[in-house]
């Protein structure tokens, strides 16, 4: 900073003892440097050096105040250096669309670990399904979102790029007891079962839908939900098949005796989304930068 720069001639030449050395380190001229310490003195009513054979030294006054210069010349640097970063720190709100439960998508990190990277970014959160936060993305109303997706498979819309964080698989599941119903494990066999399904937009829907289709089978639907605790606890009262994530699957197996029909795994693969023309936006390239970091490459 300007004013700045005759205490830091100050400093430099008490330092090296010399006009001329001061002057080669900090890229200007002698007589400059010759004119800011003269000011300085006269400014101050004092004198600062003295010459001696070996160049200039430090009077007592100069010594005085040296420690003084040098602290405020670490307290004009730091406030640079400060300013600087808040030029570089994105600033905003950024509107994330989630889905699931949050420990699944590693939402607690994340956020954790932007803050910290953009202290100066504010964050919106808004749950839903994949498919109405793949909509939201697509239409500006959220600026990244969470999705789920067969692996490889993205989102199929032109506008929208994505980044693949993990792959699982989808169970079928069964009320305890239902062994001999998950005998037969034809996708035909299983539609004529009671099924709780889920609406239209959400990852389930789409996965069981695609997984019918080569049959040409419609699922006996007895119920709709469009919560994944709900699902499940229809399925422990004994109401009907579902599809469960791979780990949620085998915690139910283990804790409420679901039936698990271990020969049907429908792949899956959890992504983060956003709009092909936002992606140089500080907000979400702050996002997708602490998004690698979270959740490594695959």
């Amino acid at each position: 900073m300007h004013e700045y720069a005759t205490l830091r001639a100050f400093v430099t030449v008490a330092r090296l003892g010399s006009v001329s050395r001061a002057a080669e380190q900090l890229h200007l001229t002698q007589p400059a440097i010759s004119l800011k310490l003269k000011q300085l003195q006269l400014n101050l009513g004092l004198t600062l050096f003295e010459r001696r054979s070996q160049g200039l030294a430090l009077t007592s006054d100069g010594h005085a105040l040296l420690p003084s210069a040098e602290k405020a010349l670490a307290s004009a640097y730091a406030f640079e250096q400060t300013a600087n970063t808040l030029h570089s720190t994105p600033r905003g709100k950024l509107k994330i669309g989630t889905i699931v439960d949050p420990e699944f998508i590693r939402l607690g990190a994340f956020l954790r670990r932007l803050m910290t990277q953009a202290p100066q970014l504010e964050t919106e959160l808004h749950h839903g399904m994949s498919g109405s936060t793949l909509r939201r993305v697509e239409q500006g109303d959220l600026d990244v979102g969470f999705y789920l997706a067969p692996p490889g498979l993205g989102t199929n819309h032109e506008a929208l790029a994505w980044r693949e964080l993990t792959h699982f698989h989808y169970y079928v599941v069964a009320p305890m007891g239902w062994d001999a119903q998950l005998a037969d494990t034809r996708w035909e066999a299983l539609a004529r079962l009671p099924w709780i399904v889920t609406p239209e937009d959400s990852a389930h829907h789409r996965l069981l839908h695609h997984a019918l289709a080569s049959s040409d089978a419609t699922p006996n639907r007895v119920a709709k939900v469009d919560q994944e605790a709900c699902m499940l606890d229809l399925v422990r009262a004994g109401v009907g098949l579902s599809l469960a994530r791979d780990a949620l699957a085998m915690t139910e197996r283990q804790e409420s005796g679901l039936v698990v029909a271990n020969d049907i795994r429908l792949p899956c693969a959890l992504s983060l989304i956003w709009r092909k023309d936002r992606a140089e936006e500080p907000t979400i390239d702050a996002a997708l930068r602490t998004l690698g970091e979270v959740w490594p490459s695959l």
